[in-house]
């Protein structure tokens, strides 16, 4: 009711306001006294409650302004750079992780910041765009990204929260939010290896004096529990003590502390020994073991991505040779036969030399990119494609008839290889950005996945081409060739390989997959299995 100024301290109060007559206001002075000591005590405090609650409006709306335009200057400063250059900007993983979290996370913030007094023109403008944003997935798979990296690549949390990679110099960094907000990722994946790591760096970031929306209180909350995960009580016992000194009304500081307290006393007791304090050594790479997952040959793959591998002996490298290949004098390689070099011996693998012109790359890119598609995987039960977790790029498929610069590319595999593309699959594109990776795997299906290719109706996956569409050692574009399968169809298991996360830029693919059918008398078979 008006009489009550629109806020009641209670419904007692607004009533007697609201229903108080008019005549009795008038003539009985010591009721209405009375009445208004006891009810205009409750106003009083209400009017200073008000007036609080208008300061803190001001305040709100000093900050949501304040806030604006520190937005706005940021950003400036910052679309500036990543506009002159934004295939460059984007070539930095942090850069690309914090452009999906501003846009995911951030931008929605402000939209919420100024729809409290709506803006319309503001509002409009981010109904427009909203749809082509980020979203939450997306926001945690470029966190994740950045983790695969950082396992791949033995790189710890301040390296990368200070944007220092391999032969990289950059500005990029991560807050001590952008750091928490990592560890949250993890921890909401119960991935609590990389969660000590990620909420330990914005911990040390927070304590280095650097200003943060999360509190301490909040990052020990979660280290805590995340080191407790990983099965050092010690350090949790510590982390813990520490979360209460500084919030001692935490609602679950108290009771973790006595059940942290409690296990370690029992484990030192089975083991008969003294308590000895944790480290005061900060948890970096390295501290914990990192938990085993689902691919058995993880560190001999992330070893060949770091460029530890097997390492040929001069012997068989003498038995590397180049040639210039004229497809058995094919016509169309007789006046620029390809510049062939034998990769490896075994299995043989040859690399191929300036099979595609900077044209008919950038042709290939442009038809593929309004197409490109989180790439997808055969089901080896059922033979429908899907996507995985294990491959992480963006792919398109084209057709020949779409364009004489593809007629003309798998024209050349044919001349190259003396193999029929009739029944390949089409030429495929993948794009690998931040992180982009495909796990080590088989082209060919194998015999507990008779079904992979049964639907194609051409036989297994006989032979890969694969194009290197982007330079990757600022030298020259290759392609390279291999057989999947023996000439008695047997699959040749030395053929699994995968493609290394991207730490820095874009990688860019195109493959063509050779199957078995019209190949009869191009690839007769051998006399042995093996041949």
């Amino acid at each position: 009711p008006d009489s009550c100024f629109s806020v009641c301290v209670s419904a007692e109060t607004c009533n007697v306001l609201a229903g108080l007559p008019e005549s009795s206001a008038r003539t009985d002075g010591v009721e209405l006294s009375f009445l208004n000591i006891r009810q205009m005590t409750d106003l009083i405090h209400t009017e200073k409650e008000l007036v609080q609650s208008l300061r803190e409006y001001i305040r709100a709306e000093e900050y949501k302004l304040a806030a604006v335009k520190n937005w706005a200057s940021k950003l400036d400063a910052l679309t500036q750079v990543s506009t002159s250059d934004p295939e460059g900007y984007l070539a930095h993983p942090v850069n690309a992780y914090k452009l999906m979290k501003r846009l995911n996370t951030e931008w929605p913030e402000l939209e919420s910041l100024v729809l409290q007094n709506p803006s319309d023109g503001f509002v409009a403008n981010m109904s427009v765009h909203r749809q082509y944003f980020p979203d939450a997935e997306d926001q945690t798979g470029a966190a994740k990204a950045l983790m695969r990296l950082q396992d791949t690549y033995q790189l710890d949390s301040e390296a990368f929260s200070k944007g220092k990679l391999p032969g990289v110099h950059s500005n990029a960094e991560l807050t001590v939010d952008d750091c928490f907000d990592m560890g949250k990722t993890a921890y909401n994946d119960a991935d609590y290896y990389h969660a000590v790591l990620w909420f330990q760096q914005s911990l040390k970031q927070l304590d280095g004096g650097e200003e943060a929306v999360v509190s301490k209180a909040e990052i020990l909350d979660y280290l805590s529990y995340s080191v407790y995960q990983m099965g050092d009580l010690p350090r949790a016992v510590e982390l813990t003590r520490r979360l209460v000194a500084v919030d001692p009304s935490h609602e679950r500081a108290g009771g973790n502390l006595r059940y942290f307290e409690l296990l370690l006393s029992k484990q030192l007791n089975e083991m008969n020994q003294a308590y000895q304090p944790a480290s005061e050594e900060s948890i970096q790479l390295g501290t914990y073991t990192r938990p085993k997952d689902h691919l058995p040959e993880r560190e001999a793959y992330e070893a060949l991505c770091r460029g530890e591998g097997v390492q040929m002996t001069k012997a068989r490298q003498s038995r590397l040779f180049c040639r210039y290949q004229d497809g058995n004098r094919n016509p169309r390689l007789l006046l620029k036969p390809m510049k062939e070099e034998d990769e490896w011996d075994n299995p043989h693998i040859v690399r191929y030399l300036e099979m595609l012109s900077d044209i008919e790359i950038e042709k290939i890119k442009e038809l593929a990119k309004p197409r490109l598609a989180r790439a997808t995987v055969r089901d080896p039960k059922t033979g429908v494609l899907t996507t995985a977790n294990y491959r992480v790029s963006k792919s398109a498929w084209l057709e020949g008839e779409e364009d004489v610069v593809i007629d003309r590319v798998n024209q050349r595999i044919e001349d190259i290889t003396g193999l029929t593309v009739e029944t390949a699959e089409l030429l495929q594109v993948a794009n690998y950005g931040v992180g982009g990776q495909y796990e080590p795997h088989f082209d060919f299906s194998r015999k507990d996945e008779p079904d992979a290719f049964k639907r194609l109706g051409t036989g297994n996956r006989m032979a890969t081409f694969l194009n290197y569409l982007w330079k990757p050692f600022k030298i020259f574009i290759f392609s390279v060739f291999w057989y999947n399968l023996f000439r008695s169809g047997e699959g040749d298991y030395r053929t699994r390989h995968a493609a290394c996360p991207v730490l820095v830029g874009s990688k860019w693919v195109s493959n063509k997959w050779i199957h078995e059918r019209g190949q009869e008398f191009r690839r007769p078979c051998g006399l042995t299995e093996v041949d």
